[in-house]
């Protein structure tokens, strides 16, 4: 397959972890979105890897980009340390568990949407949840998850959490 696309949201209140991504091939349209996020920057939307510290990139790289708009440097340092780092370690330990096969880890890229709410404030929480969303995202994207027959049996019981009614 070309491209897995993945979904995930975990945590609570203004630190939630809302999580899309997609994983495929370099020479693929995911490894086009890849350059076109590292290479088209805007006020507001820095598109960044995720590294694990400094000089150690994660396999398959990851672009991390922003889902809304980064209004201040509290924000901004929020996705360059603990959304960042969190993404970095998912990526890294689904490599391990090969939920990403270890093999395809330089043939494939990722591109990941990050959620930063304005008003977040708890770092460690940041961390916990788009970690976890991350790992989740990815499964869900590697799985093929959910199936159509999940979708279509889970729709009328289905209540997003920001619908408003």
């Amino acid at each position: 397959m070309s491209m897995h696309v993945g979904e995930a949201l975990v945590g609570e209140g203004n630190e939630i972890a809302h999580i899309d991504l997609l994983i495929g091939a370099k020479d693929g349209p995911v490894g086009a979105a890849f350059a076109h996020a590292l290479a088209t920057q805007s006020e507001g939307h820095s598109n960044l890897l995720a590294v694990l510290t400094p000089n150690l990139a994660v396999k398959p790289a990851t672009v991390l980009i922003t889902k809304v708009t980064i209004k201040g440097m509290k924000q901004a340092v929020q996705m360059f340390g603990p959304a960042q780092s969190a993404v970095a370690k998912a990526v890294a330990d689904q490599v391990a568990a090969n939920v990403i096969p270890k093999s395809q880890a330089e043939q494939l890229v990722i591109v990941c949407g990050v959620f930063i709410h304005p008003h977040a404030e708890d770092d460690k929480k940041i961390y916990q949840f788009n970690y976890e969303a991350t790992k989740l995202a990815i499964a869900n994207a590697m799985a093929g998850k959910p199936t159509a027959d999940e979708m279509i049996a889970g729709k009328e019981s289905a209540k997003h959490p920001f619908r408003g009614f």
